[in-house]
């Protein structure tokens, strides 16, 4: 193989892994995994645990959508039933992480991880404390 046929080959590998995920579960309930690069209101080991979001009486998931789209790279992937998942790409590398939410009563569930990767390097617990500040600000959590 050439030289450019190999550069064309891994462009479009890379370019095809950094495209969004048609589908994806809904992973708000679940704890994280073992890696360090998840954080998560319903994970209660320290390195992975947030604590709680308490929502408003005026919070709803159009206040917590536009809240969360202004987080660096963030653009929605899938809205439905009290669940947002919205996808934050790196600005750089261009790596994708998942932040999902879901309303549960007066709770807001909150899961940020890597897509790939073993260490995210504390962005995804960047992330989750930045969306706090964001929702505090606008009157969405306590």
């Amino acid at each position: 193989m050439t030289k450019n046929s190999l550069l064309s080959i891994s462009l479009l590998t890379l370019t095809a892994c950094s495209q969004g995920v048609q589908k994806m579960t809904d992973r708000t309930l679940l704890p994280c995994g073992d890696k360090p690069n998840c954080v998560s209101t319903q994970d209660e080991r320290d390195v992975h645990n947030l604590k709680p979001y308490i929502l408003t009486e005026q919070a709803n998931l159009n206040t917590i959508e536009q809240a969360a789209l202004q987080l660096s790279g963030a653009k929605l992937a899938a809205k439905q039933d009290g669940y947002l998942r919205i996808e934050c790409t790196s600005k750089i590398m261009r790596f994708t992480d998942d932040l999902e939410l879901r309303v549960e009563g007066k709770n807001l569930i909150v899961r940020s991880e890597s897509r790939i990767g073993y260490s995210d390097f504390g962005v995804n617990r960047k992330r989750a404390n930045q969306l706090r500040v964001l929702l505090k600000a606008n009157n969405i959590i306590l």
